[in-house]
């Protein structure tokens, strides 16, 4: 969540109202302000706690694609937990760092009956990047297939996107690998695409920049780029990817940005964008992205240093397209649900937690009816929070 550098004071250690331009280019939303039209609250039922221990920490979670009652956690140094949800939670299977190459697990995704991990602690210095392949034929005796741990990069793993046999890892400050996982045993180097880092500014910060969020459309990746905005990289020959539009919030030039994860729906994209909150974009065109509504109550006069403040740190993020809602993991504001069904209009409909409370997320995935936030441990930078788990919700649009 934000940028790296900043991070690892708060977890390593456990482990910026103006907007500026044509009216018909954009809309700025704040919830409760901009639309007197109604929209339906969301509500939230909490069903389960599943603590961690010690400076033990969840990243982020998934339920399994295949609809079995199983939850997938990438759990850091305690590597991958995975956990029976039928009932009340238990846990059914770990597999140690150990048997990762020795990286900690950052991040999950699935395709099929293979289970995808980013390693390598991107919050640490050092650390390489890497890619472990779980087989999760049967969840309870869930095996590694294979490990791929990368002699060039020192950064840690971001997230991981699969699509048949290709994955697509981001690689935080060493950009974009694309791997051949068909032979688990034997990972292999497709690609590596490191984007300019010379957008959106021209004298950047390279430390502030690192491949994070991934979305796949057809043959175009969306990848959130930190503060290096959002990259469309055509993947169509997995061999030679190629940059071919990008975007960053014009009203943020000067200022630190963030982006951290992307979601897709049709021609339109929802971002997360950390201190600032939520940007709806037009990616009808790739290459011309357009800014549609900007959701941003937490920081409207986009001071810079707000961002040790903020009320809110917008991170993961999945879209509803039952009641069109966008729900962001929220840092310290746990989790916020948006109403986006008139995409120049977005408002707030939901909550989970307050400001108030010491607790925060950082990941968070829906799935069905159930909404599961990960909870992280920090020592008061950016927000207090001082207990580590998972968190599941029953979602009702």
């Amino acid at each position: 969540m934000f940028a790296r550098h900043r991070w690892v004071l708060v977890v390593g250690g456990l482990a910026w109202f103006g907007l500026f331009g044509r009216a018909n280019e954009y809309a700025l939303a704040q919830s409760g302000t901009n639309s007197r039209r109604a929209a339906v609250e969301v509500r939230f039922e909490h069903l389960y706690d599943i603590p961690y221990k010690g400076a033990e920490l969840p990243m982020t979670m998934i339920h399994d694609a295949a609809n079995r009652p199983i939850l997938y956690v990438a759990s850091k140094e305690a590597g991958l937990r995975i956990y029976d949800v039928k009932d009340a939670p238990r846990l059914a299977r770990e597999i140690p760092i150990a048997d990762l190459a020795a990286l900690q697990v950052m991040s999950v995704s699935q395709f099929g009956n293979r289970l995808f991990l980013a390693l390598g602690n991107h919050f640490g210095k050092g650390v390489p990047a890497g890619l472990a392949v779980i087989d999760v034929s049967n969840p309870e005796m869930a095996s590694v297939a294979g490990v791929w741990k990368d002699s060039e990069s020192q950064g840690g793993g971001g997230a991981v996107l699969v699509y048949e046999n290709t994955a697509y890892l981001a690689a935080m400050g060493h950009g974009l690998i694309v791997l051949d996982v068909g032979n688990a045993s034997a990972i292999r180097v497709l690609a590596r695409l490191q984007p300019a880092l010379t957008f959106p500014d021209a004298r950047p910060d390279a430390r502030k920049i690192n491949a994070r969020g991934l979305a796949l459309q057809k043959n175009l990746l969306f990848l959130c780029y930190d503060a290096g905005g959002v990259r469309v990289i055509d993947v169509a020959d997995s061999r030679r990817p190629i940059e071919v539009g990008r975007f960053s919030n014009p009203a943020m030039n000067g200022r630190p940005r963030a982006y951290n994860n992307i979601v897709l729906n049709g021609s339109l994209a929802y971002a997360a964008v950390d201190y600032v909150g939520l940007e709806i974009l037009d990616i009808s065109n790739p290459r011309e992205i357009r800014l549609v509504a900007w959701w941003n109550p937490w920081n409207p006069r986009l001071e810079a240093l707000r961002w040790f403040s903020s009320p809110g740190h917008a991170n993961e993020i999945a879209y509803d397209a039952r009641s069109k809602t966008v729900l962001m993991s929220a840092g310290r504001s746990d989790l916020v649900a948006i109403d986006v069904s008139v995409p120049a209009q977005p408002r707030q409909v939901g909550s989970i937690g307050n400001v108030e409370d010491t607790q925060g997320t950082w990941g968070m995935s829906l799935h069905g009816d159930r909404v599961y936030l990960s909870y992280i441990r920090t020592f008061g930078i950016p927000f207090r929070a001082d207990w580590p788990g998972v968190k599941v919700f029953r979602y009702r649009p």
